[in-house]
């Protein structure tokens, strides 16, 4: 987290507030494609936990096998998508200035080029999650974090277009990526290196569970890309800059949530696969509570000293970076608290009614962005008011919805985990709100605003947000590092 934001500080000093705004509108233009990657994530990490969980090794191996094939295919199928329709989009409807429209074009490739490669990494990636060796996705994500930091170091060294060299360098990165988790999964997991074997029941299966989690994963994707074009076509491109270091900043925090709710979804999984619910639940519970608390000890104080810490990170902070990047918490905050359970939601194979309602929701914060800003010249900060109050509602969506598909029981939930979340909010709110308000702006006072967060939310956390076998688990982990 800690690299790539300050990457991020150093890129938009050496870029510039418009060439980075001009990256992050074209990469968007590619990243919208994602969604079929993504809904085919989510159906190789179910089936890939599902089998591990029933410990059917055979099945495991064909599974890998149809899921890389389709892999293969949908690579073939969205760089043909990317250099027609996403080309033409780049060259005839974005709004980049004049002088920059070649550099605007390299960019494109060397970022179609980057997904291609992504897109292959996530079958490997899914076999690492199933498997629940965390410590190889931390190890090859700092890495990862460390070659972007080395890229940006890079561009100060050559006399060119650094918004050029810039994506040349990002796919270079990619690349080495991808070849860094197929080497180490060939090398640990017997079902990722058995060769190419075709099963069309199975494939029927997949792409069944695929189908409903593709208008999943392109609403969402298409969500966070679109409102991005949207502020192209209305705002400067420095107001798309704003709106990319505010969603940085949320990615970064996130971290923490989606992190550890990654280490969650196989266990999930296999739980539910081995028919074990009161496990399950409790695993969603804790993990509900501890995804949000590993988020808010640190978006509290970022939240009280936003416009202090940005000028730290990045100097001159372009406008409206403050107030979207707030909102831009806010949102994440939210999301938090419900990740889990869209991993529970994923675990039953039924997403239909999930992924359609959600989806549907998704695609309402486009349409009332746009028509607030279109016909009520709306300012660009109505897209994240319109996000918040759309994410409340699909917190509530999902809990009827998993409810129905697992048997999630409401009360036991609102009680274990929201009652526990509002008391952490409350009381650290009020204690370090104030606590904040008499101290100077300066750097020492920031480093005690967040100590005495992190103390406070822990101690909160230990007291009223743990139950007494998380407690156990938790002490014992602690002890068998220390010891």
């Amino acid at each position: 987290m800690l690299v790539n934001l300050y990457a991020v500080r150093v890129i938009l000093e050496t870029l510039g507030a418009v060439d980075y705004g001009i990256y992050t509108v074209v990469a968007g233009v590619v990243t919208m494609f994602t969604f079929l990657s993504g809904a085919m994530a989510h159906a190789s990490q179910r089936y890939f936990s599902f089998e591990l969980g029933q410990k059917n090794y055979e099945q495991l191996k064909k599974t890998f096998s149809v899921s890389f094939i389709i892999y293969v295919f949908l690579a073939l199928g969205m760089l043909l998508l990317a250099e027609t329709v996403g080309l033409w989009f780049v060259h005839n409807k974005l709004v980049i200035p004049p002088e920059r429209v070649i550099a605007a074009r390299w960019v494109y490739q060397t970022t179609v080029v980057s997904f291609v490669f992504t897109l292959l990494t996530t079958p490997y990636m899914a076999a690492i999650i199933a498997h629940e060796d965390m410590d190889i996705y931390a190890y090859v994500s700092i890495f990862e974090a460390v070659l972007k930091l080395g890229v940006v170091f890079l561009l100060v060294l050559f006399e060119v277009d650094l918004l050029i060299l810039y994506g040349f360098l990002m796919m270079i990165v990619t690349i080495i990526n991808t070849s860094i988790y197929r080497t180490v999964c060939k090398k640990k997991y017997p079902e990722t290196k058995v060769g190419w074997i075709w099963d069309t029941k199975l494939f029927r299966e997949l792409f069944s569970f695929t189908g409903w989690s593709i208008f999943g994963a392109f609403t969402t994707i298409t969500r966070v890309q679109v409102i991005t074009i949207l502020i192209n076509q209305f705002f400067n491109p420095i107001v798309v800059a704003a709106r990319s270091i505010a969603t940085q900043v949320s990615s970064a925090l996130n971290v923490f949530a989606s992190g550890f709710n990654t280490s969650l979804y196989a266990p999930i999984v296999k739980e539910y696969a081995a028919d074990n619910k009161e496990q399950m639940f409790s695993l969603i519970f804790n993990g509900c509570k501890m995804t949000f608390f590993l988020m808010w000890i640190f978006a509290l104080p970022l939240l009280l000293r936003m416009e202090y810490v940005l000028a730290i990170w990045l100097k001159n902070i372009p406008d409206y970076v403050v107030v979207f990047t707030k909102l831009s918490i806010y949102e994440v905050l939210i999301n938090s608290v419900s990740l889990p359970i869209m991993t529970a939601a994923r675990a039953s194979g039924k997403v239909k009614l999930y992924e359609l309602t959600l989806g549907s929701l998704q695609l309402l914060i486009i349409i009332s962005s746009y028509i607030w800003i279109k016909f009520f010249q709306g300012e660009a900060v109505v897209v994240f008011y319109t996000a918040i109050i759309i994410n409340v509602v699909m917190f509530f969506a999902r809990l009827f919805i998993v409810q129905r598909l697992v048997g999630l029981p409401l009360r036991k939930y609102l009680y274990k985990v929201l009652a526990p979340v509002f008391i952490i909010i409350g009381i650290t709110s009020l204690l370090i709100g104030g606590l904040n308000n008499v101290l100077p702006q300066n750097f020492i006072s920031l480093c005690g605003v967040v100590f005495f967060s992190v103390i406070l939310s822990s101690v909160l956390m230990s007291l009223v947000g743990l139950d007494k076998n998380m407690k156990i688990k938790i002490k014992n982990k602690i002890l068998g590092m220390l010891l």
